[in-house]
């Protein structure tokens, strides 16, 4: 028998025992289901959407463009990428994944970077963004906004490490040619402005026509981000009840002292590395273990997206020509560097903010630049008025749908 039917009988055997999972368990199904669409609801939609339809206009009208000759000098040397990627990387860190892995392909298609560019691309501007980071994580399970700080720090420092190391990804100057010598040029306002005015006179769509698409293709990506979220969410918990979490993290148990951290964390991390929201929620509730341990594991599966990200990003990449290995490569480096951070920065910052382990939500996280209590509350109004946004957007893109279709019948 071959590898590839191996492989076959292997994948029907895993579904197999996850739909007899479910079939015995529709309880629990349902209410991991619940659990997935409530997070969607509430915080993926409604906190993401505006940034996706704002990127889609800023493409549109060649404010990309723009930021991208101005950029250049700075993101050539460092990451060899294009100044465009500049914008990705700033629009991922702002509006938190899968829109760096959308805004990439969308520029791949455009033919603005190149294959081994988009890979390299990709990998560091995928990355959590500060509301998940500050309101679920820090705030929502572990009530305390200070691990927010560090949980930031070593995210984001990650990230950077990670396109430092990227940048070797891939053969010097395959492709475009203009890689070679697009290094050495200077900052130009006037190309700036020339390459602006270019993309916008290129764009023949009306602005109507413009904003409709943006609304169209932003509303379709978080379909299947709700749509995996769902899906890992009971995935997880199926695995959690039929044993296989348990005997994964007895296996990933005996590495764990290695690194001087408790045994008690692997259910946790083993559930991050599936999904992280389920995986920050259990492992704030561990008990008897040090809070530098828990925001160590945490920024770990924080930054390796978790199996239900990646997934969202592979199935975005897969409409283009860009790989998911370097990406997969890419999240677990970035999962090394995001604890190892952490670690290090531990005692500096415990000592700078009077212990890390003293939970006040009174003190504000970046004093005296937002105040006090500013994710909490933001978090609490998602939570209000993000469905009713949500259901408002929603009916907004089968209007615009219906439409389309009715014009595309008719011509």
């Amino acid at each position: 028998m071959n590898f590839s039917k191996i492989k076959t009988l292997f994948f029907a055997f895993i579904i197999s025992l996850l739909a007899l999972s479910l079939i015995l368990n529709p309880q629990a199904s349902f209410e991991a289901s619940l659990r997935g669409l409530k997070m969607w609801w509430e915080i993926v939609f409604p906190s993401l959407l505006p940034f996706l339809i704002i990127s889609e206009l800023l493409i549109g009208f060649g404010v990309v463009a723009f930021i991208g000759v101005l950029l250049e000098p700075l993101m050539r040397p460092l990451f060899r990428v294009p100044g465009v990627g500049g914008f990705v990387w700033a629009m991922g860190m702002a509006s938190g994944y899968p829109s760096g892995a959308k805004l990439t392909v969308r520029l791949r298609k455009d033919n603005e970077i190149t294959a081994y560019e988009a890979e390299r691309l990709v990998s560091f501007t995928n990355s959590s963004n500060p509301l998940f980071i500050f309101g679920a994580i820090a705030v929502g399970f572990f009530h305390n906004a200070k691990v927010g700080i560090i949980l930031a720090l070593a995210h984001y420092l990650g990230n950077i490490c990670v396109g430092l190391v990227m940048r070797f990804h891939g053969p010097y100057y395959k492709g475009k040619k203009t890689e070679r010598h697009s290094a050495v040029k200077k900052i130009s306002l006037r190309r700036a402005f020339s390459e602006l005015h270019q993309t916008r006179i290129k764009n023949q769509k009306p602005l109507g026509k413009l904003l409709g698409d943006a609304v169209l293709t932003s509303v379709q990506t978080l379909l299947m981000v709700g749509g995996f979220l769902i899906l890992f969410s009971v995935l997880n918990s199926m695995l959690a009840l039929i044993g296989i979490t348990a005997l994964l993290a007895g296996m990933l148990g005996l590495l764990l002292p290695l690194f001087q951290i408790s045994t008690e964390l692997s259910i946790p991390l083993i559930s991050g590395i599936f999904e992280i929201t389920l995986g920050g929620k259990l492992t704030s509730e561990v008990m008897h273990v040090s809070l530098m341990d828990q925001i160590m594991i945490t920024s770990f599966f924080l930054a390796f997206s978790g199996l239900s990200v990646q997934a969202q990003v592979a199935s975005i990449l897969a409409e283009s020509d860009i790989r998911f290995k370097p990406f997969f490569l890419a999240r677990i480096m970035h999962g090394c560097f995001a604890a190892l951070i952490t670690f290090l920065l531990w005692n500096p910052i415990d000592k700078k903010l009077n212990g890390l382990e003293n939970a006040s939500v009174d003190i504000p996280v970046f004093a005296p630049y937002l105040p006090a209590g500013f994710w909490e509350k933001l978090l609490s109004s998602l939570e209000i008025y993000g469905p009713i946004f949500t259901l408002a957007v929603l009916w907004g893109y089968l209007i615009i749908l219906l439409i389309r279709r009715s014009q595309d019948i008719k011509s």
